[in-house]
């Protein structure tokens, strides 16, 4: 492949050295997968209002998350399985995040441990946590983030039920995968994949196996894993992490203004619009639609965030411009890291960091604080963007 210059480069280039059942993992959504392209769709709708003559020397993205301070209001979400997108992906990932300064979220179904990415980098990271009916190994999980020196705890709350995701049956994703004949047969056209595979021991999830009671084995977990997300889950639970925890915590999987009420009540310091990347409710709105309804809600209590379908710099500026406090990408790193490794995540986050600067001088600011509904074209002067964003 020539030169990269956008996440769609990259994302090109995953599909061709990431393994299909892996990489349709990442890039696929629930039934129709009209809420997965919704996400991207509805940000491109949007229309930027262009400035000129004004003074651009002193331009910064530098901004805060929860008090943190980052290089541009982006993280990198939670995403299961991201030690198979390429061999060690979590603690490539992590290292990427922290070279470019900003947070890096490790998912409870990571790859690599929440020991592995403690012990392989030097920035605290975030940890991120689905709640399983066995509330000893949450408690224990909690431990091992706090013992980790985890800097934020993000809990998602859309996952009690699993939305049906067609490709992944196709597949024959499962725990442990189905050594089809098809399944072997493309692994052979993704050899540089297996190399890197072969050459480390972590291959399972390791936030669980060994440390859940009686799961020892890949398929011990898959029996665990079966019966573990809660459906019982509630607002006192939320309650309970928080007992647990004692530091900042994020709730993530809101699309509905009570919802969000309910998160400020809950004491977070954070949440985020999300419909889990088009993976859960095919049909739910999407992201940056949602967004503005909860920021007027709550924006003024909480800090809101986003994700679903950030492609580029000028979708994080949209975002902003819509009221979000920050932003999460979650399959732009992933075909980064599919694709290039460590390099790849650092090539995505720098991409995005430009074009967001670029963006920001031609839509004439300077400061990640200037942004509002003033960079959106006809929204400054009373008509909507969209029906979907008034």
């Amino acid at each position: 492949m020539g030169i990269i210059t956008c996440i769609e480069d990259l994302r090109r280039l995953a599909q061709r050295r990431v393994p299909r059942m892996f990489y349709d993992y990442a890039d696929s959504g629930s039934w129709t997968e009209s809420t997965y392209r919704a996400n991207q769709l509805d940000l491109q709708a949007i229309r930027l209002r262009q400035r000129v003559a004004v003074d651009l020397s002193r331009r910064s993205t530098a901004s805060e998350m929860i008090g943190q301070p980052v290089s541009m209001p982006v993280a990198l979400a939670p995403t299961g399985l991201t030690g198979m997108q390429h061999a060690d992906g979590e603690i490539l990932a992590a290292r990427a995040a922290a070279a470019h300064g900003v947070p890096f979220t490790l998912s409870t179904m990571s790859i690599c441990s929440i020991e592995d990415v403690a012990a392989a980098t030097r920035q605290p990271f975030w940890f991120q946590l689905y709640m399983m009916r066995d509330r000893d190994f949450m408690a224990d999980l909690i431990r091992r983030a706090k013992a980790a020196g985890c800097s934020a705890l993000m809990l998602t709350l859309d996952l009690q039920v699993l939305g049906q995701r067609h490709k992944d049956l196709k597949n024959g994703l499962s725990t442990p995968p189905r050594p089809t004949l098809a399944n072997l047969l493309h692994l052979a056209t993704r050899p540089g994949w297996c190399l890197g595979m072969l050459s480390t021991p972590r291959r399972t999830f390791g936030n669980i196996v060994g440390h859940a009671q009686n799961v020892s084995d890949l398929r011990s977990l898959s029996v665990w894993t079966a019966e573990q997300f809660d459906l019982t889950l509630n607002w006192r639970d939320i309650e309970w992490v928080q007992q647990q925890w004692g530091g900042k915590l994020i709730l993530k999987g809101i699309l509905d203004a009570e919802d969000a009420r309910r998160a400020v009540d809950s004491g977070a310091e954070a949440l985020v619009v999300s419909n889990h990347g088009g993976r859960q409710l095919d049909g739910a709105p999407s992201s940056i639609a949602a967004l503005p309804g909860i920021v007027q809600a709550v924006g003024d209590r909480i800090e809101v965030w986003m994700d679903g379908g950030i492609r580029s710099g000028q979708d994080v500026l949209k975002a902003l411009a819509l009221g979000a406090r920050g932003t999460l990408i979650g399959r732009s790193f992933l075909y980064g890291l599919g694709a290039m490794g460590e390099a790849g995540v650092a090539q995505c986050l720098e991409i995005i960091r430009k074009e967001l600067d670029t963006t920001m001088a031609l839509c004439g600011v300077t400061q990640i604080e200037q942004i509002d509904r003033n960079v959106l074209w006809g929204d400054a002067s009373g008509s909507s963007t969209s029906s979907a964003f008034s």
